[in-house]
């Protein structure tokens, strides 16, 4: 059977998690639900793609290349024939070959999942829809990082809140 959706898990990496270089809040629960919709897109048959986040410098505060921290977390392990796409920059699309695989495999939904919400979903889920895909984010299965900009710190419930009601508003719908 031919898959007509297709699964991105963005930058579920060890450095978000507890004792990692850069933590993402609630992270473990954010993997649990992102197991859980990587185990019903199996189980639909749905083209299944990892992507994952490298940094360009061993002098990056995270995912620096050959390190654990830059390797997929075991809770969303890739298996033998799902596709891994490195990436460099925040979008998805950027520079690698995303767009071709989805393309080649006639896909026109997504679902999109993974971390951090403010930065890889972000860019990666307007992207998608520039592209002219469906897009849905899972909100359970999507972490975000508390932030600080000049005077205003924000948790990182309000920085999810808000990334994905501006989202949910023209690129994706939001579950």
């Amino acid at each position: 059977m031919t898959p007509t959706r297709a699964l991105i898990l963005v930058d579920i990496q060890n450095d978000y998690f507890a004792g990692g270089l850069w933590p993402v809040e609630n992270m473990d629960r954010v993997a649990d639900a992102a197991a859980n919709v990587l185990d019903a897109a199996r189980k639909a048959g749905d083209l299944v793609i990892h992507i994952r986040h490298e940094a360009t410098s061993d002098a990056a505060p995270f995912f620096r290349p050959g390190t654990t921290g830059a390797d997929i977390h075991p809770s969303v392990a890739p298996l033998g024939n799902e596709s891994i796409i490195l990436k460099y920059r925040p979008n998805s699309f950027h520079q690698t070959d995303l767009q071709d695989q989805l393309q080649s495999a006639g896909i026109r939904d997504l679902t999109i999942i993974g971390a951090m919400t403010q930065m890889c979903i972000d860019a990666t889920a307007r992207a998608a829809r520039d592209l002219g895909y469906n897009v849905t984010l899972v909100a359970d299965a999507c972490g975000a990082k508390a932030m600080t900009f000049g005077a205003t710190a924000l948790t990182a419930e309000q920085v999810q809140a808000a990334f994905l009601a501006a989202l949910a508003m023209s690129y994706a719908t939001v579950i």
